[in-house]
This record gives structure tokens, C-alpha cells and sequence, in this order.
């Protein structure tokens, strides 16, 4: 798992405010795939219909549900809102999913909508890694995670209370997302009659608590319940299993046995008996009235991650580390490979006579398991008695004694997408190239969110040399790959430190000497679904009828945080240019927090205008709605310019010079042009090179290597720009030749001569 730099602040500390940073997730072509590892699933039967559904969750961030007929799976909706990988789901009765995050929440959503998120729950303070449900009993939930916190909730009277702010993902929602210094805010408090035995815990500032089970010093990886919600057993990182009573919360005993971490859990439906999976390779039966282990199978040769009983409790298919699925009958210890994977197994779910199996990749597996008889497999395949020493096992494998598995191939598989597993930005601050997990190098536009290249499987690392081009962007934002797709994360004031001219970008109808933030422009793109909607409903309000009051909403709030500059260089339009344009298709989503509450994700074209500062970071609105851009870092060069060795030519001025960092050389030849003095005429001087305007040229760079780019017409100027004697190209930036060229911290230099044309 993976950690999320939060983009908030620390309470009470005296560093300088940190501003939210706004991220966006760029999503591929094929929207109905997950495109990372699969952390969880599980298997829904709607009993109006008859149907079954599964469920996955996805360290993409994202769930999905699946339509199952014989072969085929169908996907029908995507529920988008966590933040960050999702580690668990379970059901609450039949309509209700509730799921959790890395992103420190739990969130509940319509099971059979189109993803709707119901509320989120916020009470953990690090990842929240395992859920446990009582299956008699669904208003009973457990959550837990690596903060070794483990919350015991009363879904009906977490849901139940009505706040004041809730997630702009959420059903119904109003601006704001549940603060997660407030779990649960409420509007009005009153009386919730649960049927659950959970005492109901409330209080005047927060609505609704969760009742604390406390006595894990480190993280939780595993949590089950019993049917109906009288028993809890959790097990971690402390190698013990703990066993509690949800309805106080307190715990009653604890389990010595494992080595290593304790990763998957099961209670038979009585609660007599535990099924363990640890980290030691050994799978353990607890027996609980007797607070004692009274079997160990040694089945596996690595870690045990995933546990799933028949219904009789008598045998479990057990996956972990090692990629393999065994069926092992409790009684008898007779074990069975049943099948291998390619990837390590996470979780594992029974649906009939067959089994789905998660793995760390993209795509799910169902195969044939013998669920209602499991005997059936035991006396077909190559089975082998378990030991009961978790080395002999991983002996066994040493001697040569490899098993073969009674399946082969799966009967169907539900397809994802290839994860990004490498990146790199190029220079260019505009593209990044990524190689996926199948070997697949591609080409992105970061500012459209498209790709435009996709070179199939070659060396990454030659194509990246390939694409290398001499220039000098600042980094104006940053990546990862962390979800399996590109992420780009925008903070503020740095992401404003990047310009271009119009005329690089191929933006016509405009000066061509005229800047563009690319921050901005990205912006504007991002939310052009926003601010048309947002536009709509102000004009459909009577209160609009005295003008948009887009900008008196933000002005005063942005005063207040820090002193505002207009950018001057570009108008006050929403007009989104087509080097700014994302797709529609499949568009990205965001993932930002405002003022009030914590961190959402929403796709960009599922905004619907209502959103405001309490979701959304003020410098981003005021950059959009009002031209305001933060104060930002000297975006100029300081250079001089001096005649070369033995040069007839002298420039009236003298003394440092100023210019933008993006000025080209051949603006430094017109003004060397300008202001020379002439010890001799010479031929042609300026004829070449226009004194009015730049050269009419397109943007940086080989027009092999991006579609639609022209080379830059060949002439001969008379003025030549040198810099440590060396001849500088005329479409050079003076950025450019700072960093490559110059190379020193002191003002840059340029030197100038005269040239004789042929």
C-alpha cells in the first residue's frame, strides 16, 4: 500500500499554510475496466431478479459492478469517489455496499444504482484496510486498519444522521464534504432506534461515533464477524488473534500460535471456530471455547493472504503470495492445488461450483472449485496430506516435489486494462511517456489527456532518448502512477511557472507573441464543464439578474489568503483552446478537496455546477472565473549582451539586460539588429531577418515526433548569438540555453557577431 501526501494542513503547526493541490487522473480509452490490481471482491444476488452481480474493488480507486450471465460479465456501473486504493467491500442487506480506503474513509453506496455514493464515514486516521460484517445481522460493521484503530458501527444510525456538509459525490449532496474532524456533522439530533444490540453513541459536536475496540499497538489486516454480530476476531502485524465483543467493544481473549503477520481471517457461523491465514505461510483453526489452535496446515510456500469456507466450515480454498489456490479438507488434512495464477492472490470469493480470484493484476478470474462438493475435486486431483510445520511445505518444493494444479485455465475472465508501471515527463512539460504492464510504450498530451502516440512494445528507455529535446520548461507539475493510470497533481503558485507563446501552440486568432499559462489553460479545460453548468443555474436564478456573481463570490476570501496579481498576458474568457481540450469520452477525473471536509473524485463532465469553494480549492475558481493568478516566481532571465572577439558591431545599450524566459534567440538577433552601431556598412544587414515581429515558426522541436508540427524555415540571419562560443539555434529559449549551454548559476552571457551571408 501506498501513502497519500496529504494537501491539508497540520494542526497547530507554524509552517506556512499549505494550499489543497488539485489533482487529475487520466483515465484510458476503455472506461469499463479496472486498470490495477483488484484488492477485493464479492458476489451479489438481487432476490428480485435473481440475478448475480459481482462486485470488485480496485487500486485504481475505483468499484465496479458486474452483470453475470453464463460467459459473460457485463459492466454496469463504476463507483467513483474514493481517492485512493480500495482495500475492502462488504454487504450491508441486500441494496447496500459499503466499502473502504487508503484514503482513511469508509463509504456507503447504493448497491443497484448507477454508483452512488450514500455517505462517507470518516473516523479512521491512516489506511483502512479490512471490513467484517455480520451476515444475520447487517447493520453490524467493522473496520479497521494500520493505525491499529478497530471501529465497530451501526450502519442504520451512521446513515441514519443527517449532516450539514456531505460529499459532493454523494446522493442529495450539498456543497461540502463530511469534515474529517467531524465524522458525522448533524443537523438536528434525535433518537435512532437500531435493531442492532450496538449501544448508540452521540454527541452534541459530532453525531454519531463508532464504538472504539481498543487494545491493537500496531496495524490490522484482518477482521471477521459471526452471523449474527456477537464475535470479532482481528488479527495484524502483532501476529495474535484478538477476539472481541462488538457490542462493548471490549476484548475477551487472545490467540499465540503465527510467526508473522496474521493477513486473512473466517468464523464459522456459530463463532466456535476461527480459520487464520498469516504471513508464515500457515493457515490455523482456532478452536474458541477451548481458546486454543487445535490444527495448522502447511499447504502454502509464502504468504497467506485470502480464506473462503464452504458453507459447512469443513473445507477452505486458501491463496496468497505463492499465486496458488489450494482446497484443503479441515477434518482430514487432505490438500489439493487447485489451480495457479500468474499474479499473487488477494482475495478470494465461492459463487456454486466456482471460485472468482483477485490478484494484484487488473483482470478477474473465475474458475471451477467443486463449491457444493468439494470431495469431488479431492478424489480427481493430486492431493497430498497438509503438514503441520510451516517448513515443510517450502521443503517439499526444494526436493523437487512440485504439484501439479487440477486446472489448467479458468472457465472466464473478466478483462482490465494494463497498469502504468513507469513514466517519464519530457522536457517539453507537456508529454509523458509511460510503459505498462504488458511492455505497451505510450505517448501522452498531459494538457488534453489523450494519447497520441502508441509505439507497442519497445525499449522504453531507447524512446525515451529518442524523444530527448534540448529545452527548458519549468516543472509546473508533477505525476505518478500510483492508481495504475497518470495523475497529475497541480499546486499552487508552482504549477503557474510555466509559459508558451501562442504561436508554439498553434493557437490562432490572437498575437502570436501573446503568453499562455499553461496552468491556467489546463484549468480552464478541466472545469469547462463546470462553469457551463455553473452558468446555466445562475442565469436560471432570479439572483442572477444583476450580473454573474462569480466574482464577488471568491474575491474577498482570495484577498484574504494572499495577495492576488491579474494576469494581464490573457483575456478574462472561458474559451478552452483546442491544445487545452479533454476528452469527453473518456475524461478525467479530479481529485481535490475545498475548505470543508476532506478529498473527493469525480469525473470532470459529471460536475454539475452546485460545487463551490467548500469543494473545490479557491485558486483554482479565481484563476478560472476571475484571471487571478497567485504570486508566482521570477519568470524572467537576466542576461548580457556583448560583442564577440573582434566584432565591428556595437549595441548603443549596455548594462544587464531583462527578458521573459521563454524569449527565442531570433528575438535577440532583431534586437541586436535595432540597436547597432555600425563601424562599416554591410551588405544586406537586416534583410534577412525581419525587425518587426518573430519568425514565423512552429513549435520546439522535430515535427517527426509530434503530429501536426512543421519544421522551422531555413535562412541565413546576418546577426549570429553565441554563448561559450558556441552558435545558438535561432528557435533556442534563453531558458533553454541556461540550462544547457550556460550551465552556471551567474547572470548568462550571450556574445553577438556579424555573419556574412552567401
Amino acid at each position: 500500500m501506498h501513502r497519500v501526501a496529504s494537501a491539508g494542513n497540520t494542526g497547530g503547526s507554524t509552517r506556512p499554510r499549505k494550499e489543497k493541490r488539485l489533482t487529475y487522473v487520466l483515465n484510458s480509452a476503455d472506461g469499463e475496466k479496472h486498470c490495477a490490481g483488484i484488492n477485493c471482491l464479492a458476489i451479489s444476488k438481487q432476490a428480485s431478479e435473481g440475478d448475480d452481480y459481482l462486485f470488485t474493488g480496485s487500486r485504481d480507486g475505483t468499484l465496479k459492478k458486474w452483470e453475470l450471465n453464463k460467459n459473460s460479465a457485463t459492466c454496469s456501473a463504476t463507483f467513483e469517489s474514493h481517492v485512493d486504493w480500495v482495500n475492502d467491500l462488504v454487504f450491508s442487506g441486500d441494496n447496500v455496499l459499503v466499502s473502504c480506503s487508503s484514503d482513511t474513509t469508509l463509504k456507503v453506496w447504493n448497491c443497484f444504482s448507477e454508483g452512488t455514493c450514500t455517505r462517507t464515514l470518516r473516523q479512521h486516521s491512516d489506511y483502512v484496510t479490512c471490513l467484517a460484517m455480520a451476515e444475520k445481522n447487517s447493520n453490524i460493521l467493522a473496520s479497521a486498519g494500520l493505525g491499529g484503530d478497530v471501529f465497530i458501527w451501526d450502519i442504520e444510525a451512521a446513515v441514519a444522521v443527517a449532516p450539514n456538509s456531505s460529499d459532493p459525490t454523494e446522493e442529495n449532496a450539498s456543497n461540502g464534504i463530511t469534515s474529517s474532524a467531524n465524522p458525522l456533522a448533524v443537523g438536528s439530533l434525535r433518537t435512532i432506534s437500531s435493531s442492532s444490540s450496538i449501544s448508540t453513541h452521540f454527541n452534541q459536536s459530532s453525531g454519531y461515533a463508532p464504538t472504539a475496540a481498543k487494545g491493537h499497538k500496531e496495524s490490522v489486516y484482518a477482521l471477521a464477524m459471526n452471523d449474527i454480530g456477537t464475535l470479532l476476531v482481528s488479527g495484524g502485524t502483532e501476529k495474535v488473534v484478538r477476539v472481541w465483543d462488538p457490542r462493548s467493544g471490549l476484548k475477551s481473549m487472545k490467540l499465540k500460535g503465527h510467526t508473522d503477520n496474521i493477513r486473512a481471517l473466517l468464523l464459522d457461523s456459530t463463532g466456535r471456530f476461527c480459520l487464520s491465514g498469516s504471513s508464515d505461510s500457515m493457515i490455523r483453526l482456532w478452536d474458541l471455547g477451548q481458546q486454543r489452535c487445535i490444527h495448522s496446515y502447511a499447504v502454502h510456500t509464502d504468504s497467506v493472504w485470502s480464506l473462503a469456507s464452504t458453507p459447512t466450515f469443513s473445507h477452505v480454498y486458501s491463496g496468497g503470495r505463492d499465486m496458488s489456490l489450494y482446497l484443503t479438507d479441515l477434518a482430514t488434512r487432505e490438500s489439493l492445488l487447485l489451480c495457479t495464477e500468474e499474479y499473487p492472490i488477494l482475495q478470494v470469493a465461492l459463487q456454486d461450483d466456482s471460485i472468482w480470484i483477485a490478484t494484484t493484476d487488473s483482470s478477474v478470474h473465475r474458475w471451477p472449485a467443486e463449491g457444493r462438493n468439494p470431495q469431488k475435486a479431492l478424489q480427481r486431483g493430486d492431493s497430498f496430506l497438509a503438514g503441520n510445520l510451516s517448513f515443510s511445505r517450502a521443503r517439499a518444493s526444494l526436493e523437487g516435489s512440485s504439484l501439479v494444479p487440477l486446472y489448467k485455465e479458468p472457465e472466464f475472465t473478466v478483462p482490465g486494462s494494463p497498469a502504468i508501471i513507469q513514466h517519464e515527463i519530457l522536457n517539453d512539460r507537456r508529454h509523458v511517456l509511460t510503459k505498462d504492464s504488458v511492455g505497451s510504450v505510450k505517448l501522452w498530451e498531459i494538457t488534453r489527456g489523450i494519447v497520441v502516440e502508441d509505439y507497442g512494445k519497445i525499449p522504453f528507455d531507447e524512446k525515451k532518448e529518442e524523444l530527448f529535446e534540448m529545452v527548458s520548461v519549468p516543472s509546473w507539475f508533477t505525476v505518478d502512477s500510483k492508481l495504475g493510470s497518470l495523475s497529475v497533481h497541480l499546486d499552487t503558485p508552482q504549477c503557474f511557472s510555466a509559459e508558451m507563446y501562442r504561436i508554439d501552440l498553434h493557437i490562432s486568432g490572437k498575437p502570436e507573441d501573446d503568453k499562455v499559462n499553461l496552468a491556467r489553460e489546463t484549468l480552464k479545460g478541466l472545469l469547462a464543464h463546470w462553469l457551463t453548468k455553473r452558468r446555466l443555474r445562475l442565469s436560471s436564478q432570479s439572483s442572477s439578474a444583476n450580473g454573474d456573481l462569480s466574482v464577488k463570490d471568491f474575491t474577498a476570501r482570495s484577498l484574504i489568503h494572499s495577495r492576488i496579481e491579474v494576469d494581464g498576458s490573457a483575456d478574462n474568457d472561458s474559451t478552452v483552446y483546442l491544445p487545452f481540450q479533454f476528452s469527453t469520452v473518456s475524461p478525467p477525473s479530479i481529485i481535490t478537496e475545498g475548505s470543508q471536509g476532506g478529498p473527493w473524485r469525480k469525473k470532470i463532465t459529471d460536475l454539475d455546477g452546485t460545487e463551490d469553494e467548500k469543494d473545490i480549492p479557491w485558486w483554482c475558481i479565481d484563476c478560472v472565473l476571475s484571471n487571478r493568478l497567485p504570486p508566482r516566481e521570477n519568470t524572467k532571465c537576466s542576461f548580457y549582451l556583448h560583442p564577440s572577439e573582434g566584432s565591428t558591431v556595437q549595441i548603443l545599450t549596455q548594462g544587464k539586460l531583462s527578458a521573459p524566459r521563454i524569449l527565442k534567440i531570433h528575438k535577440v538577433v532583431s534586437y541586436v539588429l535595432e540597436k547597432t552601431v555600425l563601424d562599416k556598412p554591410l551588405d544586406n544587414i537586416g534583410s534577412e531577418v525581419p525587425l518587426g515581429g518573430p519568425l514565423q515558426h512552429s513549435a520546439i522541436g522535430d515535427g517527426s515526433t509530434r503530429s501536426g508540427l512543421k519544421q522551422i524555415p531555413k535562412f541565413k540571419p546576418s546577426i549570429e548569438i553565441l554563448c561559450n562560443n558556441q552558435a545558438l539555434p535561432l528557435d533556442m529559449s534563453l531558458a533553454t540555453v541556461r540550462a544547457y549551454v550556460w550551465k552556471k548559476p551567474e547572470d548568462l552571457i550571450l556574445n553577438y557577431r556579424v555573419i556574412q551571408s552567401k
